[in-house]
């Protein structure tokens, strides 16, 4: 049952990221309200399971008012609470205090700073250790999350399917990097794909949230939408072998989705990811319930 809750308290950001799951930039729209976040934590209340949350973007710190009622709804119930962030508001070691003062006081419980080259074009960047510093002075556990550029793993390499070259790196081939980053990049056969190997549809332990209400098992695929149907009701009545598009990639993974819709693919994809990425996006129009928003597949979402 799921243990964590993640907003995306907004998918604006001042950075448009080419690895960006979710496709953030400054123009991007869907930001919670106030009174929309409090209706959630009133739908938490009833999940028993949940112990932490998480706030991110986007950049949750565009919003940083919201963010901070978020926290506090959250550590009013005892929940665990993190965020994430690129730091960008973090100007000086002397700001970044200023910032997190408030936070310290609430006592978040784990503070992620973004930091690679999608972030920083020359490693870390000054505002990132600004914040860093200022997060050990205030005694908040930080941490930073470091996402590797695509590498190509060699044939000769252990890490290979059925020696093929494959991508290595941190990068997930979903959202803008589908359209930014694959230049270039080896392939597998369509047909290698037959598991997820990042989440767990069938019990996932997680779920990420928006202010459109979808309630996302991985990014752009949905649980359904919590506007529609209270939160509570779709965790507790979620199965992951009945859902339309879960149960076929639980069944032979992205591979199965393609072969189950007829997808017309191409021969090759970089990952698993890149595949069911690519499948989902086709049935857009056909399962606006279960994948979504727009935005989240670089489309419009007006």
């Amino acid at each position: 049952m799921i243990t964590g809750i993640h907003f995306i308290l907004t998918y604006m950001c001042n950075s448009e990221c080419d690895h960006c799951f979710v496709f953030s930039s400054p123009k991007a729209k869907g930001t919670f309200t106030p009174t929309q976040l409090r209706s959630v934590f009133d739908e938490i209340d009833k999940i028993e399971t949940v112990k932490s949350v998480y706030f991110e973007g986007g950049e949750p710190f565009l919003f940083f008012p919201l963010m901070l009622e978020g926290v506090k709804l959250a550590k009013d119930r005892g929940l665990s609470v993190g965020i994430i962030t690129n730091a960008y508001w973090a100007t000086s070691e002397e700001t970044a205090e200023l910032w997190l003062e408030p936070l310290a006081k609430m006592g978040i419980d784990d503070f992620s700073l973004s930091d690679d080259s999608f972030h920083s074009e020359h490693g870390e960047s000054e505002s990132v250790a600004s914040a860093l510093k200022a997060s050990k002075k205030l005694g908040i556990p930080v941490d930073i999350i470091s996402i590797e550029e695509p590498k190509v793993i060699g044939a000769e390499n252990h890490e290979t399917m059925k020696g093929e070259p494959i991508v290595g790196g941190g990068v997930m081939f979903r959202g803008r990097a589908v359209d930014s980053l694959i230049s270039g990049l080896p392939r597998l056969y369509w047909q290698e794909f037959h598991d997820c190997p990042y989440e767990d549809l069938k019990n996932p332990k997680r779920i990420h949230l928006d202010s459109y209400g979808c309630v996302h098992i991985c990014q752009g695929l949905l649980m359904g939408n919590m506007w529609q149907t209270p939160l509570s009701e779709l965790l507790y009545g979620y199965k992951g072998d009945k859902h339309p598009i879960a149960s076929l990639i639980l069944k032979d993974g992205p591979t199965g989705l393609a072969k189950a819709f007829g997808f017309k693919h191409n021969r090759f994809y970089i990952d698993a990811c890149h595949l069911c990425y690519e499948c989902r996006k086709s049935l857009l129009e056909r399962f606006p319930e279960y994948l979504g928003p727009r935005n989240v597949y670089g489309m419009d979402d007006s």
